[in-house]
């Protein structure tokens, strides 16, 4: 078959099963490499260790399948509704939209693997091929840019001049030729600043550089410790991800929507009460966020980061539920909850941590009890 029918073939299918954005090119060495090892080595990735461990299978997608010939990049659209004005609220959490319904990892690993299967065993036209979506060792920005979807904004995601940048990325490295695609090579954000000058923690420090160290996506989700306590008060309500670069991006002023049904917002997720949250169990935390991408900050994760929330909004009506955390069974939970109380200027809040004082073992916990009985 020739590359131009296969191509058109793949794309009309990839369409078929939601893709927004498709384009196709060569399979070659990295453009970029030279560029994200640099972001590395300036300590950039954070605790995300893994990144570097996995910069070398990044030089060369022929190092995940020797026998690639081209690469299928792919755009799936993810944003559903529009926040509701309470989850401005600050006794509201706020979780990134892409959260709010089953996990999208799962959603396009079976279209994936659809899509697969039509190449190979329904047109019988490629023999081997390899698919990621947001977790393979591949950079996909890059690849997504080289096949005309779109350029890289300053906030580091990818924009779409018709459809804005609430897209999932994804590739199919396939060991055919494919009709390729011509390279977006306009650089559309001009002179705007909106998303740096937006961003609370100033975790955008450069044209497309992103110290990933400072983002609230990093801090909520990747980072599995402790939150610095500089930048807690930053954090406001948001508990799970960040979405404000791209909420205030002029290109997604008029972006469309998605049709992709487990997408569909779980309304428990999309304004959930911070002091709900911060009674979880292990069993409930399990139960709410089945086949959820919220599961993977774990229990200690979110209530972590649900404390801190807390903590920014400083009620004396979240004294009871910081209080059941600071009897956590995780230090996690316990430290950040101490954190919050200490935010608190009613005088229950200091007699709770005073109570917790007597009883506490753990050093870092202690450390934040003292730290919060002194603010």
């Amino acid at each position: 078959m020739r590359p131009s029918s296969l191509t058109r073939l793949l794309r009309e299918k990839a369409n078929e099963l939601g893709f927004d954005l498709v384009g196709a090119i060569p399979v070659s060495r990295s453009t970029t490499i030279d560029i994200y090892n640099a972001w590395l080595k300036k300590g950039y990735a954070g605790s995300m260790a893994y990144l570097e461990r996995h910069a070398e299978l990044k030089e060369d997608p022929r190092q995940l399948l020797p026998e690639t010939m081209s690469l299928f990049a792919l755009g799936f659209n993810y944003k559903t509704v529009d926040p509701p004005e309470k989850s401005q609220n600050p006794d509201i959490g706020c979780i990134s939209r892409y959260a709010w319904g089953d996990d999208y990892h799962e959603i396009i690993r079976t279209k994936l693997r659809v899509l697969e299967n039509y190449i190979c065993q329904e047109l019988n036209a490629g023999n081997l091929s390899r698919s990621f979506v947001d977790s393979g060792p591949v950079l996909e920005r890059e690849i997504a840019q080289r096949a005309g979807l779109g350029w890289i904004g300053k906030h580091s995601n990818l924009i779409n001049m018709e459809k804005g940048s609430w897209f999932f990325l994804a590739e199919l490295l396939v060991d055919v030729p494919l009709e390729t695609n011509l390279p977006f090579t306009r650089v559309d954000c001009g002179t705007c600043t909106i998303c740096i000058d937006a961003c609370p923690t100033e975790a955008i420090i450069a044209d497309r550089t992103l110290d990933a160290r400072l983002c609230i996506s990093y801090l909520t989700i990747e980072l599995k410790g402790a939150i610095p306590v500089e930048l807690r008060p930053k954090m406001s309500n948001m508990i799970f991800g960040c979405d404000i670069c791209q909420e205030v991006c002029p290109w997604n002023q008029n972006a469309s929507k998605s049709s992709e049904s487990g997408l569909r917002p779980r309304p428990e997720n999309v304004a959930p009460e911070l002091i709900e949250l911060m009674k979880l169990d292990q069993s409930a935390f399990k139960k709410r966020f089945h086949k959820s991408p919220i599961k993977r900050t774990k229990r200690r994760g979110l209530l972590r980061n649900v404390a801190v929330a807390l903590g920014n909004w400083a009620h004396e009506s979240a004294i009871p539920a910081l209080s059941l955390g600071l009897q956590d069974p995780e230090p996690l939970v316990r430290s950040h909850a101490a954190w919050a109380l200490g935010r608190i200027s009613a005088s229950q809040a200091k007699i709770n941590l005073k109570a917790a004082k007597t009883t506490e073992k753990d050093p870092s916990v202690l450390e934040e009890i003292e730290a919060a009985l002194s603010s």
